[in-house]
């Protein structure tokens, strides 16, 4: 697989998100609004890079017989790393996150490109793809969030766009997630298909 690819398939073509279908927790959960979508997704960004990094030059040294306990190791400590860099420098992001950033750990997303990806390639293609996978959660979820935080409050990343105008609460309560991911996947898909079948 080359570069191309690895980058078209963490985009579009396997986005974590819109195609797989993984990491529906955070997704559902942080994107109340745009910049809380936006740093979930740069904390799951990071930790998928690096973790990606340490397993692939890893891989030839770690038994099979551990392998899994072994990537959730790696990917704990740059989960804690990411925890407490927000904790020391973006504390009200991290209060607002919560729970979320140390449930990195257990993201289907982080654990699967470690055992899909990494343990079977070389560094340079596993870092690439971690990069790539990280920024197509990270554009879904701050998309969705940017939806949900128009719709709900009038805003975009704190900005007011629609003065002195009421939103839909439900938008940036729990059904209103439900219903930004289901439209958006929608369209996301239709238009997917439709780059398809015009190549």
């Amino acid at each position: 697989m080359n570069a191309k690819d690895i980058i078209k398939n963490g985009l579009i073509k396997e986005n974590p998100t819109w195609v797989l279908i993984l990491g529906m927790c955070p997704t559902l959960a942080t994107t109340t609004s745009a910049i809380n979508g936006m740093m979930m997704g740069l904390a799951t960004a990071f930790v998928l890079m690096m973790s990606n990094i340490v397993i692939s030059l890893l891989k030839s040294v770690i038994p099979d017989k551990v392998r899994i306990p072994a990537f959730i190791v790696v990917i704990a400590t740059f989960v804690t790393i990411v925890q407490m860099v927000m904790q020391a420098y973006m504390s009200d992001m991290y209060e607002t996150l919560g729970l979320f950033i140390p449930l990195i750990v257990v993201n289907c997303i982080v654990l699967g490109r470690a055992e899909a990806f990494a343990s079977k390639n070389g560094v340079g293609h596993s870092a690439l793809d971690g990069i790539f996978m990280g920024l197509g959660f990270t554009w879904a979820l701050t998309l969705i969030g940017m939806v949900r935080e128009l719709l709900g409050t009038g805003c975009i990343f704190g900005h007011s766009l629609i003065g002195g105008a009421d939103g839909m609460l439900m938008m940036i309560l729990p059904p209103g997630g439900f219903i930004a991911l289901g439209l958006l996947m929608a369209l996301i898909n239709h238009l997917r298909h439709r780059s398809v079948k015009k190549s």
